[in-house]
């Protein structure tokens, strides 16, 4: 698997981004999912950059295996060295 080297951890929600949410005429449950949709559309454009994909080429196999592999860097590594920091 090749993947790019590990990238600089990202903000998934900017404040300015949470206060739109926030402003939007929906329900906390819909607030909720827009900013994890917010959040998801940020983590696919990283793992596809770092596949070399287009986001709408990403297979279910690539997430995963990004996902494994930023799990293990954590473990590994620590927190610092992960791209997801939780």
């Amino acid at each position: 698997m090749d993947v790019a080297p590990q990238q600089p951890s990202t903000q998934f929600l900017t404040l300015e981004e949470s206060a739109k949410v926030d402003a939007a005429l929906l329900s906390s449950p819909e607030k909720f999912l827009t900013r994890l949709t917010i959040s998801s559309l940020k983590l696919l454009k990283q793992i596809a950059q770092e596949y070399n994909v287009a986001i709408e080429d990403l297979t279910t196999h690539q997430v995963i295996a990004w996902f494994e592999k930023d799990s293990k860097i954590r473990r590994e590594e620590g927190i610092e060295a992960s791209f997801l920091k939780w």
